[in-house]
């Protein structure tokens, strides 16, 4: 690495330097590549400069990679090592970057040398891939605002900068929300029904601050274990209570994201207008699988008419069992978790507590890297690299020829500086520079539980999921042999279809062939006993049509925000939600529940008239695994021949031609809705 260079955001001959890094960094940074990228861009945009690949896409993706690189180290900092000092530089320098991507986006001069080079004879001699990538541009131009009289750009520039520090401060606001609240229990006995490694985790915590007792929190590590198991049904109620109401009219005033989503939504809706388009639903649907919002509320209420019957069948057993065991003769909303935790260990003879201790760490990781090796013909290893914080490990992917061809972090466990949730992030991509092909580098964040004590961390069968979900979003970005920047890996990839290859790597933890050989007992050493696994195949679907309507909640509640609310009109986004739950949803939360103020997917997180791609790469990744079962009397589900075709036709040709063609290349016709219903229980196996 090249430590001459005394700023490491400007350094780009090799991994981010992070353990040099400083907030002081980031606004001398990124002014230098500003500048530079404008005068690339000036350069290239002159009007004696050819409309070739090699005048200007070529330079403009050198330039712009740049830009994005470093950004994207400060943007990945601010999300899980967030302090006073990087938040006030990230805010600081957020408008300019905004600005760029929008003056970039409506640059007339750029957009006719993309026109021009589309109508060239060069055009048909391109690739496949940057024949897409063009198209793509011009697409984006539009998009951009490039089309729009020179008197409407200085307005849609604005809405752009005000939507990205809105955005920034929501997902702020729900962080700080979230670490503000805690509670020291002093009494022993509220802890009844929680989980000893919760309990030792939270006398951990309480010890940290100098108090006696056991601290909880809002983080999930903390949280969940309270509403699965805590027999003290008024510290469910409160902790239920102080989690809905997050970032809300309940909390702080300067942490009340409610007038921060109407404003969004209102900065939207003129987006969309001042681009032609009737809402911005429609805006955000251009580059994506589905077509029209209508189409996507036909598919979600076609999923939710399925859901329903099972969804009510899943609350009537609830309840009834609730009264008659539990003696609970109403289901509140914060017992459901741990009511449906009682039921399933008495239906199925196992908690989520027992599976627990078969998941070390130590052995899922390398059981999951096992499997992608297995499937896709790779090696992964541990190595070095600079790290933002000590728990994060670094790996390389090799092919069978020992050739490097990806690397990637992996920060699992949750703390106070981190954003929740789960998310993979693209720190590198690939693409060919001169001779050499630039190695491509991702990020895998989750918010797990870490180690207790001398004992390892132990994942719940969900967190297995979630890591298999996330792990598949980096294969996507590290597997493409694509070469050209702008559509390789996930980049260019329609977002309804980028959940494709994480939904898919899901379906393998539900595999014997997997789990026998990812499971050890902390204790004892055993591996997952086979009668237990049958034991959770057999819950498998336990109240998978209630989890799947809340799902066609969230993605209905998000089409409708986008699509046919009107913001300003005195309804506001909590009224949308109200309705949409009283159309589809068979479980009602109290009235003070405020889903909308945490929402991050659709108000910070790129999802906006876009949740519904869940269930809509679901679809995909289901019929897409399907594959792999139609071998299992053959070869078995990892099959290697069946793998390396996903690998070849979804994984490596990124975004360079549709995700609807690449399903089709794999699967040798279109996706069918069957899988999805045989996975979740709904139709016969």
């Amino acid at each position: 690495m090249n430590t001459a260079i005394a700023n490491p955001l400007l350094d780009f001959s090799g991994l981010p330097r992070f353990a040099e890094f400083k907030p002081a960094h980031v606004s001398p940074a990124m002014d230098q590549l500003l500048a530079e990228a404008r005068a690339t861009i000036g350069r290239i945009s002159a009007d004696g400069v050819a409309a070739t690949w090699d005048a200007f896409v070529g330079p403009l993706e050198d330039a712009t990679e740049r830009l994005s690189r470093a950004w994207g180290q400060v943007e990945h900092l601010h999300s899980v090592m967030d302090s006073p000092e990087l938040r006030a530089a990230y805010n600081a320098d957020l408008p300019k970057i905004t600005q760029f991507w929008t003056e970039l986006g409506q640059n007339q001069r750029l957009f006719d040398k993309y026109r021009a080079l589309k109508d060239s004879a060069e055009f048909a001699a391109l690739v496949p891939a940057r024949k897409k990538l063009v198209d793509n541009a011009l697409r984006d131009f539009r998009l951009g605002g490039a089309e729009l009289p020179a008197e409407q750009k200085p307005r849609y520039a604005a809405i752009q900068d005000e939507l990205a520090s809105l955005s920034a401060k929501f997902s702020e606001n729900v962080l700080d929300a979230t670490n503000a609240y805690s509670v020291v229990l002093e009494d022993e006995k509220r802890l009844a029904g929680i989980p000893a490694d919760a309990i030792q985790t939270a006398r951990e915590a309480a010890g940290k601050d100098g108090k006696p007792g056991w601290k909880f929190t809002l983080q999930m590590p903390s949280y969940l274990p309270v509403m699965q198991y805590a027999d003290d049904r008024a510290l469910r109620e409160m902790f239920y209570r102080a989690n809905a109401t997050r970032a809300s009219e309940f909390g702080k005033p300067e942490w009340d994201n409610t007038p921060l989503i109407a404003r969004i939504l209102e900065l939207r809706k003129e987006d969309a207008a001042l681009l032609g388009y009737a809402n911005f639903a429609e805006v955000s649907l251009v580059p994506k699988m589905a077509r029209t919002p209508a189409q996507v509320l036909e598919f979600l209420h076609d999923l939710a008419r399925r859901a329903r019957p099972f969804a009510e069948r899943d609350l009537a057993e609830l309840r009834e069992y609730a009264r008659r065991e539990l003696g609970l003769s109403t289901l509140e909303a914060w017992d459901m978790a741990y009511a449906s935790e009682k039921l399933r260990a008495e239906r199925y003879s196992f908690s989520d507590q027992e599976v627990k201790q078969y998941f070390p760490e130590s052995q899922v990781v390398p059981g999951m890297f096992k499997l992608v090796e297995t499937l896709y013909g790779i090696r992964i290893a541990e190595s070095a690299a600079p790290v933002w914080h000590k728990d994060v490990r670094f790996f390389d992917i090799r092919n069978e020829s020992g050739s490097l061809i990806g690397q990637f972090y992996m920060d699992l466990y949750a703390r106070e500086t981190k954003r929740g949730g789960a998310w993979m992030d693209g720190a590198i991509t690939r693409r060919r520079k001169g001779a050499g092909i630039q190695t491509p580098v991702a990020y895998l964040n989750c918010n797990f539980s870490g180690p207790v004590g001398a004992k390892p961390a132990l994942f719940t069968h969900d967190d297995v999921i979630t890591l298999f979900h996330e792990f598949g979003h980096g294969l996507h970005h590290l597997l493409t042999k694509i070469e050209d920047l702008g559509v390789s890996g996930i980049n260019g990839v329609e977002w309804d279809a980028v959940e494709l290859p994480s939904q898919f790597m899901e379906n393998f933890c539900w595999e014997w062939e997997v789990l026998e050989h990812m499971t050890k007992h902390v204790d004892s050493g055993a591996p997952l006993p086979r009668e237990l696994f049958d034991k959770m195949l057999a819950a498998k679907n336990f109240q998978s049509g209630l989890g799947m309507l809340r799902q066609i909640e969230f993605s209905l509640f998000d089409m409708h925000l986008h699509y046919d609310f009107a913001p300003g009109s005195g309804r506001s986004a909590q009224d949308v939600l109200d309705a949409v739950r009283k159309e589809v949803a068979v479980v009602l939360p109290p009235a003070y529940n405020r889903f909308p103020n945490n929402f991050s997917h659709i108000f910070a997180g790129g999802y906006a008239a876009g949740y519904y791609s869940y269930k809509w790469a679901e679809v995909l990744s289901a019929d897409a695994f399907s594959a792999f079962e139609e071998m299992r009397a053959l070869r078995g589900v990892l099959d290697g021949l069946t793998g390396a075709r996903f690998r070849d036709e979804v994984l490596a040709v990124g975004g360079s031609r549709p995700a609807a063609e690449s399903f089709r290349a794999f699967r040798g016709r279109d996706p069918q809705v069957d899988a999805l219903l045989r996975h979740n229980g709904m139709i016969p196996a």
